[in-house]
Parts: structure tokens; C-alpha cells; sequence
């Protein structure tokens, strides 16, 4: 079985309206709840094999900040520039494309797109992953290409509004 951890990136700043959408750095909340919900992904137990994440600013610093407390090699982690404000469709076409070598992905992206992902492959309906918002959901099947709508079971859901 494959193990797929939707992360949806930390809250980001607006306070430069200079910035294009894709550069948009994280906020000072931001900043805070990154580490925070990794050190709690290491709790749950996530050892990542693969770390991919869309290009903008906000995703991929949380990716390193996800990295830094998961001990994984930040050099390793993957970006894809298809997960840059992906929908459902686009995110499945990025899964089905994976290393079969690799069980355990952490996939950093958007909104509304990541919340419709976790939707479309469970039977489980999540209003909103918030920003940091971390989803575990396990592929009831053994290669990543046979992932498709109501693969996966919902492992767990969590946020930082749950801890602060």
C-alpha cells in the first residue's frame, strides 16, 4: 500500500502586493505552524521517502520546513511546477506519475485543489484543509498509476487551529 500526506502550504503574506502570487513568502503564523505540524508529522509517525511540492515561495518553504523536522534531505525535495494551483485532476496526473519505489509522498500545494483531491479520493468529506492543514490518506492499492476517485481511506486530518 501506497501512503500519500496532502499538506497544504503555511499561511503566507500579502503585505508586499509588489509580488507576483507565486513568490508570496510565509507570514509570521506561517512561520510558526510549519514547524509546529512537522514536529507533529514526526509524531504520527511520517518518514518520507518523497518530498514534491509546487514552486511558489509559500509551498516550497514549507516543504523545507516540513524536511527540516522530518529529517529529510532538503536537496531531495521535488518541485513540480504542474502543482503551482493544481485542481483535483492535475494533482492525480503528478500521483499517478510517481516512483512506484517510493511508499511514503508528501505532496505540498494549494487550495481549493488539495481539498478537493482529499475528496475526490476518500469517501470522507473535508470542508477545508487550512493553510498547514496536514491529510494522511492510504491508496487501497499497490502502484500509484491506480489511484482514481475513492481509492484511499482517510488516515487523519490535522491543523494548527486544533492545538492553538
Amino acid at each position: 500500500m501506497k501512503n500519500l500526506i496532502l499538506v497544504r502550504h503555511a499561511k503566507s503574506s500579502w503585505k508586499d502586493e509588489t509580488l507576483k502570487d507565486i513568490d508570496r513568502p510565509l507570514n509570521k503564523r506561517g512561520k510558526r505552524d510549519a514547524p509546529f505540524m512537522g514536529k507533529l508529522s514526526k509524531k504520527l509517525g511520517i518518514k518520507p521517502q518523497l518530498m514534491i511540492t509546487s514552486p511558489a515561495e509559500r509551498t516550497y518553504s514549507t516543504a523545507k520546513i516540513f524536511a527540516d523536522e522530518l529529517n529529510y534531505d532538503i536537496d531531495k525535495i521535488e518541485v513540480n511546477k504542474n502543482l503551482y494551483l493544481a485542481d483535483s485532476d492535475e494533482m492525480i496526473d503528478v500521483i499517478k506519475n510517481l516512483n512506484e519505489n517510493y511508499s511514503v509522498v508528501l505532496l505540498f500545494g494549494h487550495n481549493p485543489g488539495l481539498t478537493d483531491l482529499s475528496n475526490v479520493l476518500t469517501d470522507e468529506e473535508i470542508e477545508n484543509i487550512p493553510t498547514c492543514g496536514v491529510v494522511s490518506l492510504t491508496l487501497q492499492a499497490d502502484k500509484w498509476n491506480e489511484i482514481k476517485a475513492g481509492s484511499c481511506t482517510l488516515n487523519y486530518f490535522e491543523f494548527p487551529k486544533k492545538y492553538f
